[in-house]
C-alpha cells in the first residue's frame, strides 16, 4: 500500500490538490471572504511546485484568518506529508476535517496519512466516513480495498477493488486486483487482471514487469521474457524491470550480461538487497568466492531477516570450506523458513566437515521430515558409508534410486550428483 501511495503522489503536485472552485476563485480580490482570498495563489504555487513559497502564503493566510483556512490546511497537510513529516500533515487533515466536515477530500488524506503510519483501522475508519460523503469516488474505494487487504481480509478488498473500478477504469485498481489475486495463489486469475491493467496503460513498465514475473511462475519463460523485454523498452532504467530480467539471464547461466544488467539497476537503487544476492550468486557462478561472500554480506546487512541470503551465504562458505560460517548462517536461514529442506541437508555437510556426525545426522532426518529428495538422500547415503554405517546407507541409497525413478527418464540430474551416485554404487557394491 506505501508504495500505491507514493506512486500517486509523485506524478504530479496538483493530483491531490482540488481547484478552489468557481466560488473562491471569484471572492480572490480584496473585498472576498479573507478564508478564502488566498485559494488561487495556493493552488497555483502548489501546482507549479513551488512549495516554500507556498508555504509562506498559507502562513501569511493562517495568521490572517486565525488559523481557519481549509484550503491552506489541507495544501499544507499534502507538502508536510510529501517532506516526510506525515504526523504533522495528519493533523493538519484533521484540523481540515473539523472546520468542513462534510468535504471528502480531507477524510481522503486523513486516512493516506494513517496508512502511511500503519494506522489501518483507523485509516478504515476515515475512508468509510469518506463513503458516506462522496459513494462515488474511485479513489475512497480503493483506499478502503487497501485497508481490507492490510488485514488480510481478501474477499472484503476485492470487493472495494471492483467497485473502485465499476466506478473509474484505473490501472492502478486492476493492478492492485492482480497483487491481491497474487497474494491469495490465485495466479491465472490474476493473469487476467493484469491485461485489463495493460489494456489501460500499456507502457507501464511495473505492470509489465509483474505480468513477466507472473508468466515465469506459471512456466511461460517466452511470455516472460517478451513482457520484460518491453518493459525495458519503455523505461530501460526501471530498477524492478531490469532485476526481474537480470535473474532470467542468471538462470539460463548467461552471468555476464546479467552482470551488465545489474550495474545499471545499482545506480537506481544501490542499497536493494535482492540486487546484491543476485551479483554475489553471479560471481559465485564464476568462482569468484571472496567477492560473492562481500556482495552477499553487504545483502544481508541490508535485509537481515530474508531468508535466502543467509541461505545463499551458507552455501558461499560451505564452498569456501568455512564450515562455522557456514553452520551460523544456515542456522539462521532455518530460524527464518524452517520449510525449506536443503537448508538442513546443506546444515548437515557443515556438521559432518566439524565432525559431528550425530548432529548431522539430525539434521538430515530433520530435511528428509521436510522434503524427501533424492539429493538429500544421496547425501544422507554418502555420510552414513563415510562413518562405516554401511547398511543405513544402502538404504537410503535405495531411496534415491526410488526418487530418481519417479522423476522419470527426462529428469535432469546435474552430473557432479551423478558421479557422487557412482562413486557410491561402486564402493557399496550395488
Amino acid at each position: 500500500s506505501f508504495k500505491l501511495l507514493a506512486s500517486k503522489e509523485k506524478s504530479g503536485r496538483a493530483a491531490d490538490a482540488p481547484s478552489p472552485g468557481p466560488s473562491s476563485m471569484a471572492e480572490s480580490g480584496a473585498v472576498g471572504k479573507p478564508a478564502d482570498r488566498n485559494n488561487w495563489r495556493i493552488h497555483r504555487l502548489y501546482a507549479q511546485g513551488d512549495l516554500d513559497e507556498c508555504l509562506d502564503v498559507i502562513e501569511e493566510t493562517a495568521q490572517e484568518t486565525e488559523g481557519v483556512c481549509e484550503y491552506a490546511m489541507y495544501i499544507k497537510g499534502l507538502i508536510l506529508r510529501q517532506r516526510g513529516r506525515i504526523e504533522d500533515s495528519l493533523k493538519l487533515f484533521q484540523a481540515a476535517i473539523c472546520v468542513n466536515p462534510s468535504n471528502a477530500q480531507n477524510l481522503k488524506q486523513a486516512g493516506r496519512s494513517l496508512m502511511l503510519l500503519g494506522k489501518t483501522r483507523g485509516a478504515f475508519a476515515a475512508f468509510e466516513e469518506a463513503q458516506k460523503v462522496a459513494p462515488d469516488d474511485w479513489q475512497v474505494w480503493h483506499n478502503t480495498g487497501l485497508c481490507h487487504k492490510q488485514m488480510k481480509e481478501y474477499d472484503e478488498a476485492e470487493a472495494c477493488f471492483e467497485q473502485a473500478a465499476t466506478l473509474h477504469r484505473h490501472p492502478i485498481v486492476f493492478g492492485e486486483i492482480a497483487r491481491l489475486r497474487e497474494e491469495q495463489g490465485k495466479d491465472r486469475d490474476a493473469l487476467e487482471a493484469y491485461k485489463k491493467a495493460l489494456e489501460l496503460a500499456p507502457e507501464d513498465a511495473d505492470l509489465l514487469t509483474s505480468m513477466g514475473l507472473l508468466h515465469l511462475r506459471l512456466g511461460n519463460a517466452n511470455r516472460a521474457f517478451e513482457h520484460l523485454g518491453n518493459g525495458l523498452s519503455h523505461d530501460g532504467e526501471n530498477p524492478k524491470t531490469i532485476l526481474a530480467a537480470g535473474a532470467m539471464l542468471q538462470e539460463q547461466d548467461d552471468v555476464d550480461v546479467a552482470l551488465s544488467k545489474y550495474r545499471v539497476a545499482a545506480k537506481q537503487i544501490p542499497n536493494a538487497a535482492e540486487l546484491w544476492n543476485n551479483i554475489g550468486m553471479c560471481f559465485f557462478s564464476k568462482e569468484k568466492l571472496v567477492v560473492a561472500i562481500s556482495c552477499l554480506k553487504k545483502a544481508f546487512y541490508l535485509s537481515p531477516f530474508e531468508w535466502i541470503i543467509s541461505y545463499n551465504l551458507g552455501i558461499l562458505f560451505l564452498s569456501n570450506r568455512q564450515y562455522a560460517s557456514a553452520f551460523h548462517y544456515l542456522s539462521c536461514c532455518i530460524s527464518l523458513n524452517p520449510r525449506y529442506a536443503a537448508s538442513y541437508m546443506y546444515l548437515g555437510v557443515a556438521l559432518s566437515r566439524m565432525d559431528d556426525f550425530d548432529n548431522a545426522c539430525a539434521a538430515y532426518e530433520k530435511a528428509l521430515r521436510v522434503e524427501g529428495t533424492y539429493t538429500i538422500h544421496l547425501n544422507y547415503a554418502i555420510l552414513l558409508f563415510n562413518n562405516d554405517e554401511v547398511e543405513a546407507a544402502e538404504e537410503h541409497y535405495s531411496k534415491y534410486r526410488e526418487c530418481l525413478e519417479a522423476l522419470g527418464p527426462d529428469a535432469e540430474i546435474e552430473a557432479h550428483v551423478e558421479q557422487a551416485a557412482k562413486s557410491l554404487s561402486a564402493a557399496l557394491g550395488a
